[in-house]
């Protein structure tokens, strides 16, 4: 089990000098990740976050904290892949793996609010079959020496990037979503799957939804075993974490109850002399 810390991208952390000291503090705590999700555009009247919360740009971000960490693995907890250029996102990827030295986990999911899709030229009724077109045509591009793709949403032909990867044959795909074909998505193309504010209850019936898939769906054997990881409500103590563990979690993604103030410092404090070190 490793912990990873959600929401630099945010609130307060949205502040330069805060965003570094608080990536810096998390990495001297032993935390094995920072995370970060993807929201371009929200609705003034979404019900959820609020809009007018300074939130930064995901692929921005990670690449800042590449250049302010130097162990700490880097995460998105998901990039909404219907709404992102597939051939530039590639590129942009491949380049935070080149300067992070090889930590990189991209996180990939749907989406579902309808305004922001929309402004960014995709749709609710296409953002899944967009999904998996964008992850194949971004798979060729990491995968192969020359790659071609042609599809209802994207093609190209004679173009290539380079540098590849430092993570070959490209960095984990953690298929985030509680939908069948996410589920799905996760067993036939990729590395792990992430939940979002799980209890115990939730997890044990999304890993039970999960190996009901992966007895429907081939799992290409290159992917090797599924990786979960959750984030789950509230901040768990040991014994939870622990039977998070044993129910088949690998990574715990924590978040706080608030991205104003401190609150993510002091998460980070609690953590550190509660949790890391003794799982």
């Amino acid at each position: 089990m490793t912990l990873a810390l959600y929401g630099l991208h945010r609130g307060s952390s949205a502040e330069p000098d805060t965003l570094v000291r608080r990536a810096k503090l998390a990495e001297e705590a032993g935390f094995g990740a920072l995370w970060v999700g993807d929201h371009i555009a929200l609705p003034i009247t979404e019900d959820g976050d609020p809009a007018d919360q300074p939130r930064l740009e995901a692929v921005v971000t990670l690449a800042h904290l590449a250049a302010a960490t130097t162990t700490i693995g880097l995460g998105f907890g998901v990039l909404v892949l219907p709404q992102r250029q597939p051939v530039l996102l590639a590129k942009q990827l491949t380049s935070i793996d080149v300067l992070s030295k090889g930590r990189l986990t991209v996180g990939i999911g749907v989406g579902w609010i309808e305004p922001e899709l929309t402004a960014l030229g995709a749709a609710l009724s296409d953002r899944a079959a967009r999904t998996d077109e964008y992850l194949s045509a971004m798979r060729l591009l990491w995968d192969e020496p020359t790659p071609s793709f042609a599809g209802s949403y994207v093609s190209f032909a004679d173009v290539i990037q380079r540098p590849r990867p430092v993570q070959r044959p490209h960095p984990p795909i953690v298929v985030g979503g509680h939908s069948k074909r996410s589920y799905q998505r996760a067993v036939e193309s990729g590395n792990g799957w992430y939940g979002w504010d799980l209890d115990l209850d939730a997890t044990a019936a999304s890993l039970a939804l999960l190996r009901e898939a992966g007895s429907r769906f081939e799992r290409p054997a290159s992917l090797g075993e599924l990786e979960v990881t959750i984030t789950p409500p509230g901040t768990p103590d040991l014994d939870t974490v622990r039977r998070y563990a044993e129910l088949g979690v690998r990574r715990l993604v924590l978040q706080p109850h608030t991205m104003d103030g401190t609150a993510i410092e002091d998460l980070i404090n609690t953590v550190g002399d509660t949790l890391i070190g003794r799982i």
